[in-house]
């Protein structure tokens, strides 16, 4: 009997930039398994299958982490299923993003786990083939299966593991399947990881041709292999005793209840593993180096290393693993206009950074705002007209607020405000750039209902500096957003050795080099020479809170932060707090700058994992409801 083959089917067209990729395929309406595998270009259509249930992390109408935090905000909420996630009004019996079932937004994984077990079962049956592009393409279907796998847990904590698919003649004790502890699913993924290792080409994103850009490599797998473990470690999933009576009759406790400080060393020694083998391929952390004809100064270098490292045209040195299963969208994010004679109608700015993400960012010391001592924060609020030393981020002659003078270059390169320097968009010189004015009756203002910033900020990284206006036009550079960059495990290893063992040269080593390239000082200058709290690095405790800070600050709108907060448990604190931005109206200085709560959401201790449609408990009453739902 022939078994029926669902195929996905990839609505994807990345021609236009890059060119015929292998994400653009459309499969087939292949009918049978045994078809599907008779030729090398039919089993290549299904490896493509495989990789289409990639989720979209560049794109607002997906899950994108980026909006599910406070790192951006919306201008208006739709019914899409983000925007009322985010607005508190997920729910049992229709689950909003449910990758468990590919419903309300979410992408089925657990249908993309069977048809990579599908692939990973007959692959070695395709006649037309040589070995070892088989035994390649099948360590790309097991990397794919492990993050699947290991999204399905940061979703939804402790999940059944599928291993392989069930015979045709399963019986029904087969088919109800259980959660399994959460360090069986990692020690499964790191399983599947590391037999994919062996068959991945080692090769620097840069290196690989345009149509297979995304395509897995060793160092994709041995960076997604240091960030499980991570995320193992972390307080969520390491001794969490919340969750003490989330017991399995058959596995027992689903969360270990004990601590285990040997989970950050096996996760610094993966994190090592992958950065020295970035170093052995020439991958390095990115650093912007300008045409010498464009004479650009030291401060618009840095804050281009910033916004280049992250939304280039190509994969640089430092993108591990850029993500094709889309562009980044950049219209929605960009302002309507930089110029008081030009306004596009293609582009949105109907998503702004909120009030909490801007005070965020450090002083030019590189410190929080309320820990410099040269930086007095109870006047952060006051006026301040640009002037010359400050040129460069702030237009001469202009009232903005003080808040906005003497900040760490990645403010400058994250974010838009009113009176700021945007260097770049058709501008290519150091000292005649466009600025913002996002003040009521402003060019940039509120002058339509959809097409202007809800909190008086506007996101600048995600957007590339070469993007133009011309006439009504938004000429966009497109790029694939990045899934995981070197920074990210830079910071990740700092954080790791810090939590086994403490302060150390080597933590300072990689934490220092993610400063160095944002253009600030060493954590040790700035808290001994500039801060209220000398030495605060010099504990455990201290030194994890400049980590996460830091973290924050260097992944911002990465589509990560919010993973973070989850898995530090700090969520319930911090996306519970009210967003806040400007009053948008304001025409006046006066009247803008008045702080405003711009939404109240919720997060309750229920939220760090997404629930189980009811209907599938009625099922499967194997199956254990998420944590507090």
């Amino acid at each position: 009997m022939k078994r029926k083959l669902k195929i996905s089917i990839l609505f994807l067209s990345l021609q236009a930039v890059i060119g015929c990729n292998y994400l653009d395929v459309v499969p087939d309406n292949v009918p049978t398994i045994d078809n599907a595998f008779t030729l090398r270009s039919a089993a290549k259509k299904f490896l493509y299958t495989c990789y289409s249930y990639l989720p979209q992390h560049g794109q607002l109408t997906s899950a994108s982490a980026s909006f599910a935090g406070i790192e951006m905000w919306p201008l208006a909420y739709s019914e899409s299923n983000t925007s009322r996630f985010v607005q508190g009004q997920q729910n049992v019996s229709s689950p909003l993003l449910n990758y468990w079932e590919g419903l309300n937004g979410g992408k089925d994984m657990f249908q993309a786990l069977r048809d990579c077990n599908i692939f990973l079962e007959n692959i070695q049956k395709v006649p037309d083939m040589m070995q070892p592009e088989r035994d390649e393409w099948s360590a790309e279907v097991k990397f794919l299966k492990a993050y699947y796998t290991f999204f399905l847990m940061q979703l939804y904590g402790p999940v059944p593991l599928i291993r392989e698919n069930l015979s045709i003649d399963a019986g029904i004790s087969d088919v109800r399947v259980r959660r399994e502890p959460v360090d069986v699913c990692v020690d499964y993924i790191v399983q599947l990881l590391d037999e994919s290792l062996e068959y991945l080409p080692n090769l620097p994103t840069q290196q690989i041709d345009r149509p297979n850009y995304g395509r897995v490599t060793a160092m994709m797998a041995l960076g997604l292999k240091a960030k499980v473990l991570s995320t193992s470690a972390s307080p969520l999933f390491n001794g969490n005793t919340d969750y003490s009576n989330y017991v399995d009759k058959v596995h027992g406790h689903l969360f270990n209840q004990i601590y285990s400080a040997d989970k950050w060393k096996r996760a610094a020694d993966a994190l090592k593993v992958a950065i020295d083998n970035a170093n052995s391929i020439g991958m390095e952390l990115y650093k912007f180096h300008p045409n010498p004809s464009l004479s650009l100064s030291d401060t618009m270098i840095y804050e281009l290393n910033i916004r280049e490292s992250f939304a280039a045209r190509d994969p640089n040195g430092e993108v591990i693993w850029p993500n094709t299963a889309g562009f980044a969208l950049q219209s929605a994010l960009t302002p309507r206009s930089w110029s008081p004679d030009l306004t596009s109608t293609s582009t949105a700015g109907a998503y702004g950074p909120t009030l909490n993400i801007v005070e965020m960012f450090y002083t030019d010391k590189g410190l929080p705002l309320d820990k410099d001592k040269t930086w007095n924060y109870n006047e952060r609020y006051d006026l301040k007209v640009g002037d010359e030393p400050n040129k460069r981020h702030v237009k001469e002659g202009y009232q903005t607020i003080k808040l906005h003078f003497n900040r760490e270059p990645r403010f400058y390169a994250n974010i838009g405000f009113d009176g700021g320097i945007w260097y770049g968009q058709g501008k290519y010189t150091d000292l005649d750039n466009w600025h913002l004015e996002i003040r009521g009756g402003r060019y940039t203002s509120v002058r339509e209902t959809s097409a202007h910033s809800p909190t008086g900020y506007y996101p600048k990284k995600p957007i590339n500096y070469q993007n133009y206006l011309e006439g009504s036009s938004y000429y966009v550079t497109s790029y694939l957003f990045p899934n995981l960059r070197l920074t990210d495990l830079y910071l990740l290893y700092a954080e790791a050795l810090n939590e086994f063992s403490g302060p150390s040269a080597e933590v300072f080593e990689y934490l220092n080099a993610v400063r160095d390239r944002a253009g600030i000082p060493t954590v040790q200058t700035s808290w001994d020479e500039y801060s209220t709290q000398p030495g605060k690095y010099n504990s455990k405790e201290g030194l994890r809170e400049i980590i996460r800070q830091e973290r924050r600050i260097e992944l911002n709108s990465e589509s990560q932060v919010y993973w973070d907060l989850l898995r530090w448990k700090m969520a319930e604190d911090i996306l519970a707090q009210p967003m806040l931005g400007w009053d948008k109206r304001g025409v006046t200085p006066e009247e803008f700058y008045r702080r405003t709560v711009i939404y109240q959401r919720e997060f309750r201790k229920r939220d760090y994992f997404m629930p189980i449609r009811e209907y599938e408990l009625q099922r499967n009453e194997n199956l254990l409801q998420s944590p507090g739902w």
